[in-house]
């Protein structure tokens, strides 16, 4: 089966990911971002689509700076609930199936136990707020959509929580880390594959993909200075010592059970992906 997909948000570590993998599976796809089409106007994105005519939009782009979203609540909405709608309008018209990237912000982030993807959301924050609009938006619009949550991104292409400890660690020998929020690292370079395993099938609906295993963002940096060989002593802090504009889930434990169930592979460890990215990186910068 031949299919056309076209990715938004390629300039961002998913999007740049998806096609890459894209090409390695010879599926002919377009990555596009701001300067290709404005997916909060309504008007552009129609035009765009219907030109293109894809099969399929995997829509990575979003608005994440997490903090900055409470004081731009108006532009976020604009970008994390519009654009999909105009996006999701845009796949109706044309046929194409839709996949679009949520996040664990979606949930209150409350007790320990791990978050199935039809449980009730409840967002702190106008990130999560936005990005769970965006979700009601496509499920309204699209009968053929896959939503997919994930967390703690981190790749090749942009800023991310390990590329933000490892220039620190060039110049602190200690820090202080956050210990009581419990999440999955993902990263793109898995992630990737699985998008594009789930878009040739139909196998809707609502899922949750991350690498396997939970840590606090304390273990995940005391993992990445291990593994880089950077001695820094990382000191272990409740949030409530780290005050942040925007309110942090502390519990983003988020289950993959569906993915088994629907015959999807899950992704590698986050300690395996952590040393191939760290092993990856290192080697573009040489």
């Amino acid at each position: 089966m031949t299919m056309k997909i076209l990715v938004t948000g390629v300039g961002g570590q998913l999007g740049y990911d998806v096609c890459k993998e894209l090409d390695r599976r010879g599926i002919e796809n377009r990555g596009v971002d701001i300067a290709d089409f404005d997916i909060t106007d309504a008007d552009k994105t129609r035009e765009y689509i219907c030109s293109y005519k894809p099969d399929a939009v995997i829509h990575c782009s979003a608005w994440t700076a997490v903090d900055k979203a409470e004081d731009e609540i108006e532009k976020v909405r604009l970008v994390n609930t519009e654009g999909p709608r105009n996006i999701a309008r845009a796949c109706r018209e044309t046929g194409a199936k839709m996949l679009y990237i949520s996040t664990d912000y979606v949930f209150p982030g409350e007790g320990e136990r791990y978050y199935e993807p039809g449980d009730p959301t409840g967002p702190l924050g106008a990130y999560g707020e936005t990005k769970l609009g965006g979700e009601i938006a496509v499920k309204e619009i699209l009968d053929r959509y896959f939503i997919v949550r994930i967390s703690w991104v981190f790749g090749k292409n942009g800023n991310n929580f390990v590329k933000t400890m490892l220039r620190l660690a060039e110049t602190r020998t200690e820090l202080n880390v956050v210990c009581d929020q419990i999440g999955s690292p993902t990263y793109t370079a898995d992630l990737a594959p699985l998008l594009c395993d789930m878009i040739v099938t139909e196998k809707y609906g609502t899922y949750h993909a991350t690498n396997e295993g939970v840590c606090s963002w304390a273990d995940f940096s005391e993992e990445i200075f291990r593994l880089a060989g950077k001695n820094v002593k990382v000191n272990k802090i409740p949030t409530s010592a780290y005050p942040t504009r925007a309110v942090r889930p502390l519990n983003s434990r988020m289950s993959k059970d569906k993915l088994t169930q629907m015959g999807f592979n899950r992704l590698p460890t986050w300690q395996d992906a952590l040393k191939r990215y760290l092993k990856e990186i290192k080697a573009y910068n040489e």
